[in-house]
């Protein structure tokens, strides 16, 4: 269990943040400039908060009221930058080692081995950093991380270098570090589909405060209505099970409450959950059940909310045990459909528009 309760203030900006969680990636998400990463620094022990206090499997790391402040070096905490902060003098090998020192010997339960295997670093143990990618460096700076046997690891934007192809390398390592290690993480980001993806608990932070504390799906909705979000990040993160495949044109059904989603690939065995990323640009509404068209996903509900926003209306679909859906649409369409609070409607979205990529078995959160 991570809690968090702090206030600090630096130059003109405020920070005010509380939230905590038990189980599962803690995501930290917002713009940059939000707080994030002070927040994890004051977490890390890189600087004091003002008044509050951490506390981590209830033993307090600082409590200003106490006078209690435990220093860096004592913490037990893996710390992983946007840039690897590799050494560079060093092989990749005495990079790992390094991070050894810092475990007690009693405690170094975390396998080099192991983490060599689960990050696929093998063939890299005798380069030196400099002949590294990106997405390399970064392996290697998560398992230096891990070799130091935290009791939690921070990750502050570490995929913001990485261009998208070295993003879908990392990301199902960090699950599996997740899943394997049984370490806690929080996990800065403000990517959607990182979050959406990796988080059991989503932690808004807007100008220094939090706006929201709980699950991915809800804190996307959330997220929606805020008045600065761009209408290309508003996404929804909807729930479906595993139903078949399709052999024959490489897709997957998947079966919802409301409907069915088709994605390309495989989204793990039948009967499993899936979370699948939604992006509202991409959700195309009908009044009627649509009939000879090219997409194959189609989810009815019934319009709970509407936003307008100069020309551009935000469409919030209330889904069966699930949801929200979130559309985007015109205002003049919105006028054209005529919809209004309680209108039932057809969200279609196209299979291609799906990432199948961002797709992750559900029982591998921390739910």
């Amino acid at each position: 269990m991570i809690e968090v309760d702090v206030r600090k203030k630096v130059g003109a900006f405020s920070l005010d943040v509380a939230f905590a969680n038990g189980a599962g990636i803690t995501a930290l998400f917002g713009q940059s400039g939000s707080g994030k990463s002070l927040t994890l620094g004051i977490i890390a022990g890189l600087m004091k908060p003002d008044e509050g206090f951490v506390r981590l499997e209830g033993e307090a790391l600082v409590d200003t009221e106490r006078k209690i402040f435990v220093p860096v070096s004592r913490r037990r905490i893996g710390l992983v930058f946007q840039d690897s902060n590799l050494f560079p003098h060093l092989s990749v090998k005495q990079n790992l080692l390094y991070g050894r020192w810092f475990a007690p010997r009693g405690e170094r339960r975390i396998d080099f081995d192991a983490v060599v295997e689960t990050l696929g670093i093998g063939k890299l143990i005798s380069r030196s950093p400099t002949r590294l990618s990106g997405g390399e460096r970064q392996r290697v700076a998560i398992g230096r991380a891990l070799l130091s046997c935290p009791r939690l690891l921070l990750l502050d934007e570490p995929l913001a270098a990485l261009d998208m192809q070295r993003k879908l390398e990392i990301l199902p390592l960090i699950e599996r570090v997740r899943d394997e290690f049984d370490v806690p993480i929080v996990y800065v980001s403000h990517a959607v589909e990182e979050v959406a993806r990796l988080a059991a608990c989503v932690v808004i932070v807007d100008g220094g405060r939090v706006k929201f504390v709980g699950d991915p799906a809800e804190a996307f909705n959330r997220l929606a209505h805020m008045p600065a979000t761009n209408r290309f990040d508003r996404s929804s993160v909807l729930m479906a099970s595993v139903d078949e495949t399709s052999p024959a044109y490489g897709l997957t059904k998947l079966k919802h409450q409301s409907g069915t989603m088709w994605i390309k690939g495989s989204a793990g065995p039948s009967g499993s959950l899936a979370r699948v990323i939604v992006k509202a640009t991409d959700v195309i509404l009908s009044l009627v059940p649509p009939h000879e068209i090219s997409a194959r996903s189609v989810l009815h509900g019934r319009v709970a909310n509407i936003q307008i926003e100069g020309p551009i209306a935000t469409i919030e679909i209330e889904l069966k045990e699930d949801g929200p859906l979130l559309a985007t649409i015109t205002k003049g369409a919105l006028e054209d459909l005529a919809l209004k609070r309680g209108s039932q409607v057809y969200a279609l979205f196209k299979t291609a528009a799906l990432d199948e990529r961002s797709i992750d078995v559900a029982n591998a959160w921390g739910d």
